[in-house]
């Protein structure tokens, strides 16, 4: 075996290496992004409750004009977003936004009782919950393919194909801090 021979086996190593790599790369990066579909999914659900829910509060709250422009400006918001770190943004400014309104409906006992609204809260809850659940695989894809992209020899490969670390999705404090507060239980 001479040396051309010895030099095409290492060429064709380093090439097979390289396609695998690539190939892992792509794989990982469009399991991150069926992954925010998912998301995508879910807050476009919550995105189209915000406005009955709106309404429901408003039938018996309608002084509180500074939670429903809040809710409808952080709403917006997700309609400006020009990519997926501001819509992710705009999205955590949206619940931050209705956690406010539920805090002002714990001040109205009618509307607490009203079946349309405990119904919408009911579907905001479950939508929040498959928003966590999707928010846990999106962030775990993204995990994995960070790691990828990280790690020899895998980096060379995604940094000559413009593989980057990807952001997770991540909730600011004070969602964070909402999610985290012991509910209040009241018998009265």
């Amino acid at each position: 075996m001479g040396f051309f021979t010895g030099l095409l086996i290492v060429i064709a190593i380093l090439a097979v290496l390289t396609i695998v790599l690539y190939n892992r790369l792509v794989a990982l990066r469009q399991t991150r992004e069926n992954a925010f579909s998912d998301i995508d999914v879910q807050l476009q659900q919550r995105y189209d409750l915000v406005p009955n829910l709106i309404e429901t509060v408003k039938g018996y709250a309608s002084h509180e004009k500074e939670v429903f422009q809040n809710v409808t400006e952080a709403r917006a918001g997700v309609d400006r977003a020009q990519n997926q770190g501001e819509r992710l943004q705009a999205e955590g400014a949206l619940g931050g936004a209705l956690m406010n309104l539920f805090a002002v409906a714990e001040n109205y006992p009618d509307l607490k009782a009203d079946a349309n609204f405990i119904k919408l809260q009911n579907e905001l809850s479950d939508i929040e919950n498959k928003i966590a659940a999707a928010r846990r695989f999106f962030n775990n894809a993204t995990n994995e393919m960070n790691t990828s992209v990280q790690q020899f020899p895998s980096n060379i490969i995604a940094k000559s194909f413009g593989f980057k670390v990807e952001n997770f999705y991540e909730l600011d404090a004070d969602q964070e801090e909402a999610i985290r507060k012991v509910p209040e239980v009241s018998f009265k």
